[in-house]
């Protein structure tokens, strides 16, 4: 446990004003920056608490307990420390070095450049750039347009970008029924110049190559870190569905049910866990991932997801009307996980 259940109270207590107003508060982003949840993978000499995959989840879970956009915030923003070792380095000291320094953007390729001396002429829109109220630089990808003369290829080279604020537009369109207070907003740019030290692939490490998180694949790094986000949200689900069910004196059936998936849940953590250690076991042993170990890890977490989807919707079909009140704990920690499970990397595969 990394916070106290005073700690606990006090940011739920906090809970309501952020879904109201779309964005954390000021005492809660203070608290991130305080224990540089952000930079949970930026190197030490970036003043970064550089940490393992086991332990960071752990840390995703407890925040997402909490408050589920405020775990989802931390998760999303720890996670833009992987492109520290992709940016040239006198760029990524001096974008990460800030103690609030913060990505926000998209990995969709919804934009396009235009190779011009020196750098590219972009242009784009993005949507769910998660935390974008308090983000100090954004990334996104683009098509590079082949050069004039050339046809484009099924294989069109796509590029990031690195935005600072006060070039890109918000817009507020992020209007799901959960995670509200994630202000996961679209942004876009137009005609913008970028210079070609601002802009990186994902094929190419530029520094920092040695540090063991940047050799763990990212598709299974992103889907390890929302899995932990959607386990600590069911959590919280189960803690205010026991408090629901004792003050509303919910039949025996009722009670069972919440007695199965709280230890569902157990059940579906340990697993998780247990794969996400092995892995981490495996890259510190060999210093990669074998796609086996990909695999497995892929497996687990969309396995743990779906479990905990399933189980928490059983019990909410349960608890009557008063939990389809917005209002309710019960309802707002369902709508969360409901929305976080809808991230493309936590879907079914067919």
């Amino acid at each position: 446990m990394i916070f106290t259940q005073e700690e606990v109270q006090r940011i739920r207590e906090q809970s309501p004003r952020m879904e109201s107003e779309g964005a954390l508060t000021e005492e809660l982003l203070n608290l991130i920056y305080q224990n540089r949840w952000f930079k949970l993978f930026v190197p030490d000499d970036l003043n970064g608490r550089m940490s393992s995959l086991p332990d960071a989840l752990r840390i995703f879970r407890e925040c997402s307990r909490v408050d589920g956009g405020f775990g989802w915030l931390v998760t999303i923003g720890a996670g833009g420390g992987f492109f520290a070792s992709l940016m040239k380095p006198e760029v990524g000291t001096t974008l990460f070095a800030d103690e609030k320094a913060v990505v926000a953007g998209s990995g969709a390729p919804t934009g396009t450049a235009k190779r011009v001396e020196n750098g590219y002429l972009v242009s784009g829109r993005w949507k769910y750039c998660s935390g974008a109220a308090h983000a100090t630089m954004f990334t996104a990808n683009c098509i590079v347009e082949a050069p004039e003369g050339v046809e484009p290829g099924e294989n069109a080279e796509i590029r990031a970008f690195i935005f600072t604020p006060d070039q890109v537009r918000i817009h507020p369109d992020w209007n799901t029924f959960g995670l509200k207070a994630t202000g996961s907003h679209s942004i876009s740019v137009a005609d913008l110049f970028v210079p070609d030290r601002m802009t990186f692939l994902f094929t190419e490490v530029h520094a920092y190559g040695d540090e063991l998180i940047y050799r763990y694949p990212f598709i299974p790094f992103a889907q390890a870190s929302f899995a932990a986000v959607a386990l600590g949200i069911a959590a919280h689900f189960a803690e205010a569905a026991r408090d629901y069910i004792r003050v509303k004196e919910r039949k025996a059936n009722v009670q069972r049910k919440l007695e199965e998936q709280e230890a569902l849940l157990s059940r579906t953590e340990s697993a998780f866990y247990s794969a996400i250690t092995r892995s981490w076991d495996e890259l510190v042993l060999h210093g990669s991932l074998s796609e086996a170990g990909e695999k497995q890890v892929s497996e687990q977490c969309l396995s743990a997801v779906r479990s905990v989807l399933t189980g928490t919707f059983e019990l909410f079909s349960l608890l009557g009307l008063s939990a389809a009140m917005e209002d309710s704990p019960v309802n707002r920690t369902w709508r969360d996980l409901q929305t976080v499970c809808q991230h493309s990397l936590l879907l079914p595969e067919e």
